[in-house]
């Protein structure tokens, strides 16, 4: 049985030690005692101040827990500071020094106490600080704000006990003549107020003469604002947050449909070009939260919230929303609709077109055709497939499973709903290869196939048929899961293309973003890809795990190694339980020389291959397109170094200097035998067919005349080339291309001069001349 009172969650964890206390209780106990709870009331109530929360002051220690990294460091930084200037009045030797760590990581809250390497890892850190000093972590380095005026000097890494990866340590100081920024919170004890009053005097004294001395009243100040880890400045368009609608209707199941709502609204204002639209897992942040709406604007980094409630009754529905000035907190508007639920789409068009003309926004022609984004009129359909995504969002196997019959049910109701086709499209893209969605997604195949593999690759074809029909009537969801898919087959270009149209479509919508990054960093143009991390972190500066990845994997392709593995330690502490992000630590780490360390994350990163067999490094490289052979080798390699497994083949590259052109295939196909096979590891059902699985022989047209082993293309079908792509009739994935390239290390033997890549699999073959 589960406790109910244990929690876990990543938090920022502050652990502050007393040096020596021992010698210091040995000359008098009780003014030892005393002075150690001085101090860390004084030091509580910095905490409190700064917005964290103390949890545990246990003798000669204290554990406290913020939301912020830079809460965290000001308030340490700012009460050694008082506390080096408290000990001065004390004439004897009995004077309580603090020593302070700080880590990001995971905590469990139970039964009053906070555990969890979150708070071993602070605690470690803090052994490493010097007298009064202050330590972090590079996950807290990595996030603190660029402008705050702190020295972090870098101690290197770090053995610590308990841990079996070293840790990267820095050094934090103020900087001379610099002030700790002041917090943001009220005030609640009166000593404090009495410690801070001539440091106030002193900064507004400093404020009024630089005012004097740079004022130009004719000129605007531009306002900025930061969110955890970066500085934004307020866009030159007009940028906006909507926050989660609170549900007060007396039917709580009707969560989805507030949440819903807000997911709607978000997804409409996003496609205006000329407006910075917060994405939604940022946002849903605050949902439940009581935050002050000017706290989120600074945090986000938008001027604009709009923030509402949503009752609905029978057939009914009542609408309240207020669009707020974030700078000032005051309303721009509030408005109440109260309306049919048939007109659930003309009421979401009204509140965005409301704000448009609130914030004059000049719409582009399209967008002054397009009302609301939901690819569908039909309301049942639409409710349908609301009650999916909320189980999207939960972001589990299980609730993946779940989220299915609501979207069959909402194609059912309307077959040209293509928001419904992506939606199932990316379930299955993202879940195809996780083991539990798959034996639980049909589970009645009989005893004959292995329930687990059989199933992704029926799931995969679902993808495939899911994503044809969102395209459709494409959105910035169908044009990702493409450029996805194409990439995975080697079609370079047309995978940027579909990257490019996803973020033309979705100006707002970070994971286009980062579609169109990761598609810069495998063509090598790791520079670009940066400089759109900060536009995706921008949009969702609350969920940056993916952007962290990215970064590190840009930093890794330019051979920024140290940054890499710091960044890509920073995204796995925002997303721990994303493994796929330690595959290019590993590769980092094995390029440094710490070949342990590099074999301790390659089997991290493998420990989710829970599909297939062990991998080894050919089906390893298929899921990392890099074009460049270069980039390929270097990448495998790294892999080998930190452990991979050596096919007797070694693996097959696939650079783009080595692609076919349309003459050429046709040429090499046409009166010929293809003979090859499936030469990745996905041997679906747990059997595998050979070298000659794939044997098709076509005439001088093309035409397929006959196949032997598997019977992968339809009879009698006509085999065509087109934009340098063979496309043939394949039996389970319809009308399907794939782009040809030569293997420089293949033979007519091994049958692997030409490859071919479908999105499941890298397939091997030669020609033979037609008997």
């Amino acid at each position: 049985m589960v406790d109910q009172d244990v929690s876990r969650k990543l938090a920022v964890i502050v652990h502050a030690d007393v040096v020596d206390s021992t010698a210091l209780v040995q000359r008098s106990e009780t003014i030892a005692h005393n002075r150690i709870t001085e101090a860390f009331q004084r030091f509580s109530a910095i905490i409190r101040e700064y917005g964290g929360s103390v949890h545990e002051i246990r003798g000669d220690a204290l554990v406290a827990e913020f939301e912020r990294t830079s809460d965290a460091v000001s308030a340490a930084l700012n009460f050694q500071q008082i506390n080096t200037e408290s000990l001065k009045q004390f004439d004897d030797e009995i004077r309580p020094t603090i020593r302070i760590g700080a880590s990001l990581g995971e905590v469990v809250f139970a039964d009053g106490t906070v555990t969890g390497a979150g708070v071993i890892l602070a605690q470690r850190v803090e052994q490493l600080a010097e007298p009064g000093g202050l330590c972090i972590t590079a996950a807290i380095h990595e996030a603190l704000p660029k402008h705050l005026p702190f020295h972090q000097a870098n101690l290197g890494e770090q053995q610590l006990q308990g841990f079996d990866e070293p840790i990267r340590v820095y050094r934090v100081e103020l900087k001379p003549g610099e002030s700790i920024p002041l917090p943001e919170y009220i005030e609640t004890d009166s000593s404090l107020k009495s410690l801070r009053l001539i440091a106030a005097v002193a900064i507004a004294l400093v404020i009024t003469l630089g005012l004097l001395f740079w004022f130009q009243p004719w000129e605007v100040d531009k306002e900025t604002t930061s969110a955890e880890g970066v500085e934004f400045s307020l866009p030159d368009k007009p940028s906006i947050a909507v926050l989660p609608f609170t549900n007060i209707s007396d039917d709580p199941q009707q969560e989805y449909f507030a949440d819903g709502m807000t997911d709607d609204l978000i997804t409409d204002l996003s496609n205006i070009s000329g407006l910075l639209v917060i994405a939604r897992n940022s946002v849903f942040v605050y949902k439940d939260t009581p935050t002050p709406v000017q706290q989120i604007a600074r945090e986000l980094g938008v001027r604009y919230l709009l923030e509402g409630s949503m009752r609905r009754a029978g057939d009914r529905l009542r609408i309240n929303a207020q669009l707020i000035d974030g700078t000032t907190g005051g309303h721009l508007w509030a408005e109440r609709y109260d309306e049919s639920l048939d007109d659930i789409f003309a009421l979401q068009d009204k509140v965005t077109r409301r704000i448009v003309t609130t914030l004059k926004i000049q719409l582009t022609p399209q967008e002054q055709a397009v009302t609301t984004g939901h690819n569908t009129d039909n309301v049942a359909a639409h409710d349908a497939f609301l009650q999916g995504w909320t189980h999207v969002q939960r972001r589990t196997p299980e609730d993946a499973v779940k989220a299915i019959p609501f979207f069959n049910e909402a194609i059912e109701l309307d077959p040209n709903y293509s928001d419904a086709q992506a939606a199932l499209a990316q379930i299955y893209w993202d879940y195809s290869n996780d083991e539990n969605f798959n034996t639980a997604v049909d589970p009645g195949l009989g005893a004959s196939f292995p329930t687990s593999g059989y199933n992704a690759y029926l799931n995969a074809l679902k993808f495939l048929r899911n994503l044809q029909e969102a395209r459709a009537n494409p959105s910035p969801q169908a044009h990702m899961l493409a450029a996805h898919m194409l990439q995975r087959q080697r079609r370079f270009e047309e995978a940027m293309q579909e990257a490019k149209q996803a973020v033309a479509l979705g100006p707002n919508n970070p994971m286009a973003y980062d579609a169109l990054i990761e598609n810069l960093i495998y063509a090598g143009e790791a520079e670009e890809a940066l400089t759109l991390i900060d536009e995706s972190i921008r949009l969702d500066p609350n969920v940056p795990g993916e952007k962290l990845f990215l970064r590190g994997m840009a930093y890794y392709t330019l051979g920024r190694l140290e940054d890499a593995v710091s960044s890509i330690d920073a995204a796995r502490i925002h997303n721990p339980k994303q493994t796929r992000y330690a595959a290019i630590k590993a590769a980092a780490l094995a390029e440094l020389g710490q070949s342990r360390e590099a074999e301790v994350a390659l089997t991290e990163y493998l420990s989710s291959w829970t599909t297939y067999e062990e991998p080894e490094l050919n089906w390893t490289m298929y899921y990392w397109p890099f074009q460049s052979g270069e980039a390929l080798e270097r990448l495998a390699n790294n892999f080998i170094t930190a452990g991979l497994p050596i096919p007797v083949k070694r693996y097959y590259l696939a650079a783009s200097q080595d692609r076919l052109t349309g003459d050429e295939i046709e040429s090499l196909l046409s009166n010929k035998t293809m003979k090859g096979g499936n030469r990745g590891y996905y041997t679906v059902g747990g059997f595998f067919y050979g070298d000659d699985e794939l044997e098709v022989i076509r005439d001088e047209e093309l035409k397929i005349l006959s196949q032997s082993a598997i019977k992968y293309f339809e009879k009698g079908g006509q085999s065509r080339v087109e934009n340098d792509l063979l496309c043939d009739p394949w039996n389970d994935l319809g009308d399907y291309c794939v782009a040809i390239y030569r293997n420089p290390d293949g033979t007519q033997e091994a049958k692997n001069e030409y490859l071919f890549f479908t999105f499941m699999s890298t397939y091997s073959f030669s020609v033979f001349d037609s008997n």
